[in-house]
């Protein structure tokens, strides 16, 4: 192709095809431009692309000499865009002129025949790939979404999955592109063999895979799916397996993976060398230990003479690491090496220590947090910047900020700081969850005609972390109106302060229990004073008066009652009282989560008593809780509670201030708060005394992997109330087991439980299956 210079353009045609010049320039051939000045540029050939978009890509400017360089760098500029299949320029006069022809445009995306997974997933992740709407269509771009498609089902079992796509032209050179997918049938594992295993069963291996053959609950698991990511995943596991054995030798030599012609069954054989059982012989320390080898020997978990653990050894590393960590070497290194002595089959360790430098803290950085204001977070730090690094601390404050309850999770890494060799950075990400809650509802019953409730609570307002709640439920029988408000943090040094104003009113029908109404209106001020990390004291002092009502047809309990507070003799009437509550509270909270724990305590001790006023009582109440890891995913739970009450002098105990049990938060299987003293109708009226007792093992569902915010459990219940005065006998507790399911649902917890109640008496009221939204054990 020639280059036509300006110079011999006839007049009819004065434009010059500046494309050629550049091709021959490009391939090295003696042609070139006669440089000119621009005076101006022209675009010419866009239909979507605005002019100002190609402008800014042109490496020549209005006044600019144009020259083969430019020209080069011009076409190559415009096409590096991707936008433009084509690109020429041509020289009118002085005025340059840019000619494209743009790549179409994707109008549309849709797909048919996916079941396996939903559309709108797939259409944002070939968006990422580059093939969305309004995006530039590419040939080969497509090509690399379809092998994506395939790649996405091949991980599913789907291998007899085959990918259409058609490209169908639009007008304004657009492009509708339909992925026709036939998913084909699920491949499943037919059969798993292991081979060279002679110590442990077939049987027993198998346990530690996560890859299994079809089973009762395959089509939730998808366990019988193959996926190499989880083939890796399983022969670690066996490898683990092996290691906290004692084969120190244990290898994975290979594995095979065939699947039948038509692509429906597939089989994996791995084949292992198990090696030899070895024992630990000796433990030694090298490196620099800042004189602290004893207090470090002491966090070694393998000891000399017992067979080797692989999870022992790991675990050592870390607590080693750890206490270093604590130290302020946030980079220590800590490297067991391995001495094998195959004749005595003994292994040896030396622990070698590179604590590395002491490091500071930067930055503390918060993310995550959308609504929870960050002095709301930073205020239960314990590990403050421009300090030295305390793991320990770290670790706390993690606790701290998950045990506040606004979070479904919280996770803390501490990166070195990037420019320095001696700081790093905390950065805590949260995940919120909503902790507002709001509920109304209505029901109509034969005894209570309609009935009313709502109730809004906001345990992060406005993200403040204060709990501001506001209850009203009213009925034919029941009426309530209360408002509270806590203040975690009414004073800088984390005093908190809580109050409540209340009425309360209940008067059953007489058909059911006889008929009596307690009237309660009243309120109460708090305040929470820390004295540990862990450990808070509550000083409180309320006024309350309540006036109790019977007559003819009430309760023997409650006549009596109303004779001993100076009723009539009859115990038909009505009394008043007015008392003046003081409280004293400890609490201990050490647990990893508020929502769900999975290690450490919580225990309550509450004494509220009533000196000064008409009632003349004390009401105690102890709480116990305690979670510890049973393996990486069950979770041991046990709560206790104890809780005792009695009149002062010669003023019997508040009727309504009785403890009750039965149900979900106490003795599940039996209805609930129907446990206890009955009077002549067989209905339960509570007691002055209760002792409770709840074991939990907690297990993730399959699939959740770290996610607990749905789990099931299997369970323990016992329980009782008693009157005042009477003795606790054990002989009268309930006892139930059985199954449940406890969710964190978006709009609040959830738990169910199937129970069995093991020893029911006669005049027990039973109710097998439960639930219950709001928090609880």
């Amino acid at each position: 192709m020639k280059f036509i210079s300006d110079r011999f353009a006839s007049p009819s045609f004065r434009r010059t095809l500046i494309g050629a010049a550049v091709l021959a320039f490009c391939s090295g051939s003696a042609f070139a431009i006669q440089p000119f000045v621009v005076k101006d540029i022209r675009v010419e050939g866009i239909q979507r692309t605005e002019a100002g978009t190609v402008f800014s890509y042109l490496p020549v400017r209005v006044g600019e000499t144009f020259s083969d360089d430019k020209s080069v760098s011009t076409i190559k500029a415009l096409y590096a865009t991707g936008i433009f299949k084509d690109v020429r320029l041509e020289k009118d006069g002085d005025v340059l002129v840019v000619i494209v022809e743009e790549r179409p445009a994707i109008a549309k995306v849709d797909f048919t025949g996916t079941q396996e997974f939903e559309k709108d997933m797939l259409v944002n992740a070939l968006k990422d790939i580059g093939v969305g709407e309004a995006k530039t269509f590419d040939k080969a771009t497509v090509d690399r979404a379809e092998q994506e498609l395939k790649r996405q089902y091949l991980s599913r079992g789907l291998y007899g999955v085959k990918v259409t796509t058609t490209v169908t032209p639009m007008e304004r050179n657009r492009v509708s592109i339909m992925f026709n997918v036939d998913e084909g049938e699920i491949a499943r594992i037919k059969q798993i063999n292991i081979v060279g295993n002679k110590v442990f069963s077939d049987k027993e291996l198998r346990k530690e895979l996560s890859l299994n053959t079809s089973g009762w609950f395959s089509w939730y698991t998808k366990a019988d799916q193959y996926s190499k990511t989880k083939l890796t995943g399983d022969l670690e596991a066996l490898k683990s397996f092996y290691l906290d054995r004692g084969y120190v030798e244990m290898n994975v030599d290979s594995t095979q993976v065939s699947i039948t012609p038509d692509k429906k069954d597939i089989y994996l054989t791995i084949n292992i060398t198990e090696g030899e059982k070895y024992t630990v012989s000796d433990i030694k320390f090298e490196g620099e230990m800042f004189g602290r080898e004893d207090e470090l020997r002491s966090l070694v978990l393998l000891k000399k003479g017992e067979t080797y653990s692989g999870a022992r050894l790991t675990a050592t590393n870390k607590l080693i690491t750890d206490r270093l960590g604590t130290f302020g070497f946030a980079f220590a290194n800590v490297n067991a090496n391995p001495e094998i002595n195959r004749e005595k089959r003994e292994v040896a360790f030396t622990f070698f220590i590179d604590p590395g430098k002491r490091a500071y803290v930067r930055h503390m950085n918060i993310q995550g947090n959308t609504t929870t204001r960050d002095e709301v977070i930073r205020r239960e730090f314990r590990q403050f910047e421009s300090s030295w690094y305390d793991a320990n601390k770290v670790k706390l404050s993690r606790d701290r900020v998950d045990r506040l309850g606004y979070f479904k999770d919280v996770t803390v890494d501490t990166p070195e700081a990037q420019g320095t060799n001696d700081q790093v950075d905390v950065n805590l990400t949260v995940v919120e969850k909503p902790t507002g809650n709001f509920q109304i509802g209505g029901a109509f019953s034969q005894a209570e005609k309609f009935s009313l409730s709502a109730s809004i609570q906001q345990a992060n307002f406005a993200g403040s972390g204060n709990t501001v709640g506001i209850e009203l439920n009213t009925s034919k029988y029941s009426r309530t109106i209360a408002f509270s408000q806590t203040n975690p943090y009414y004073t800088d040094d984390g005093v908190s302060q809580s109050y409540e104003l209340y009425l309360r009113t209940f008067d059953p029908p007489a058909v059911n229990i006889g008929g009596y109404s307690i009237r309660q209106t009243g309120g109460r001020v708090s305040w929470g004073v820390p004295f540990s990390e862990v450990d808070t004291v509550f000083f409180g002092i309320g006024l309350e008066r309540a006036t109790v009502k019977t007559d003819f047809t009430s309760p023997t309990y409650f006549k009596q009652y109303v004779r001993d507070l100076g009723g009539p003799a009859s115990g038909e009437g009505t009394v008043s009282s007015n008392s003046v509550p003081l409280t004293v509270a400890w609490g201990r909270d050490s647990r990893d989560s508020a929502v769900t724990p999975t290690i450490g305590r919580y225990q309550r001790a509450n004494l509220e008593l009533d000196l000064i006023g008409d009632s003349k009582y004390f009401r105690a109440v102890y709480e116990h809780q305690w979670y510890r890891p049973l393996t990486s995913w069950a979770t041991l739970a046990l709560k206790g509670e104890f809780d005792y009450g009695h009149g002062i002098g010669d003023r019997p105990y508040p009727v309504f201030k009785n403890f009750y049990a039965g149900g979900i938060g106490s003795v599940r299987g039996y209805y609930s708060s129907s446990l206890g003293y009955l009077d002549t109708n067989g209905d339960a009226l509570g007691g002055a005394s209760r002792l409770i007792g709840n074991a939990e093992v907690q297990f993730p569902f399959p699939g959740q992997g770290k996610d607990r915010s749905l789990r099931w459990f299997a369970f323990f219940d016992g329980g009782q109330v008693y009157q005042e005065g009477a003795k606790m006998r054990l002989s009268e507790l309930r006892f139930s087991t059985g199954l449940g399911v406890s969710w964190i649902s978006p709009v609040g917890p959830l738990k169910l439980s199937y129970a069995k109640p093991i020893n029911p008496m006669y005049g027990d009221r039973l109710e097998r299956f439960q639930f219950q939204m709001g928090t609880g054990f």
